[in-house]
């Protein structure tokens, strides 16, 4: 009895599995690298004097300053929170009363303002108003003093180095916009005159060094790679003796997103500054830590893991244009102490900015 046909058929069997798994992870690559040179080649033609996508009109965030740029990325929560605001009122002025205040607190936590805020917010306003009709611009102006108090902070520059390259490490969860942000902050970097180089440390997606490679390749800085898998201690140590040996301004270490223990993170982020303080002993200058503006609550916890694990000195918030949940910059700020550095306003390479509280604060709560 031949047994050549039942061999074959099991191997027919067995063979397109894994070849459908070799296909699906080629097309996601692919897929990734399609979306991003569809945007540059948008941005290529907007370069060109050409009109494409949002950034390329008159009223582009990116040609307006942060303060056009925030206002316009903030107009889903801005809508959501003054149209729930505005719905407590009557004509001829509200009364501040118990249920006044509890429809109030709930607005402001529906905004990811957070309770301790939210409280704050609603304690002084009974406390001022109580017992008394107040008009509408009476409270917002009180809810812009508590919140412009609550996102003070000393300074958001980027550490720099006292001599030598300035290394900064950047960590986040996959899918924060973490990689894009890299591609943003050196973008920014190469335009005020500074030699970058990245290191693509998330070794264990390929997207993510597919992705950040093109970002190098279009803005015109170096990049540091490493094969699929492989340890990303080996970038980190090229890319700090690279920055060092040739006299590179800034390096911009990429880091795994998906490390599921703190533990775990730690390990690998310790290590990692070993590594790299073998060049640059005061390195890493900064840690960022991306969050998605889009995650409202979830954003804390990601805080709270890699502020503990990782050291973060800074935060970059990203997405804030896709979510009505902007204020949860406000929890972040006010929990963790740490300075949000910069902001990501849309999809353009140039919709990227310092973070201004005063400007947040009127894009949250001006009326259109």
């Amino acid at each position: 009895m031949r047994r050549r046909p039942i061999y074959c058929m099991c191997s027919m069997l067995l063979q397109p599995r894994r070849w459908s798994w070799s296909l699906d992870l080629s097309g996601q690559i692919q897929r990734k690298h399609a979306r991003l040179m569809a945007f540059w080649n948008k941005k290529d033609k907007s370069d060109d004097g050409q009109q494409s996508g949002p950034e390329a009109g008159e009223d582009a965030p990116a040609k307006k300053g942060f303060f056009g740029g925030i206002k316009a990325a903030l107009s889903k929560t801005n809508k959501a929170l003054n149209t729930d605001i505005r719905d407590l009122w009557k004509s001829g002025g509200q009364l501040v009363d118990d249920d006044f205040l509890k429809r109030l607190y709930a607005s402001l936590i529906k905004s990811d303002i957070g309770t301790e805020v939210a409280g704050q917010i609603r304690d002084r306003i009974g406390n001022d108003f109580r017992a008394r009709k107040v008009e509408y611009s009476e409270v917002v102006g009180l809810i812009r003093e508590e919140i412009r108090a609550a996102l003070k902070q000393e300074s958001n520059a980027i550490n720099q180095a006292a001599e030598g390259p300035t290394f900064i490490l950047v960590v986040g969860v996959n899918g924060s916009g973490k990689t894009t942000s890299i591609g943003k902050l050196a973008n920014r970097f190469t335009k005020e005159g500074k030699r970058v180089l990245l290191g693509a440390g998330d070794t264990f997606r390929a997207a993510a060094v597919e992705q950040l490679t093109i970002w190098s390749e279009r803005i015109g800085c170096e990049i540091v790679t490493a094969k699929q898998g492989a340890d990303p201690g080996t970038v980190a140590f090229q890319a700090s003796k690279r920055a060092v040996d040739e006299n590179f301004d800034v390096c911009i270490l990429d880091t795994a997103g998906r490390l599921q223990t703190q533990s775990n993170l730690m390990q690998e982020l310790e290590k990692i500054r070993r590594v790299i303080s073998k060049h640059i002993p005061d390195a890493p200058h900064e840690v960022l830590l991306v969050l998605d503006a889009t995650a409202g609550q979830n954003a804390i916890s990601q805080a709270r893991g890699f502020s503990d694990a990782a050291g973060c000195s800074g935060i970059v918030l990203a997405k804030i244009d896709g979510s009505a949940r902007g204020g949860v910059i406000v929890p972040i700020l006010n929990q963790f102490k740490l300075p949000v550095k910069f902001v990501g306003l849309g999809e353009g390479i140039e919709d990227f900015a310092p973070f201004d509280a005063d400007a947040f604060v009127d894009g949250l709560l001006d009326e259109e």
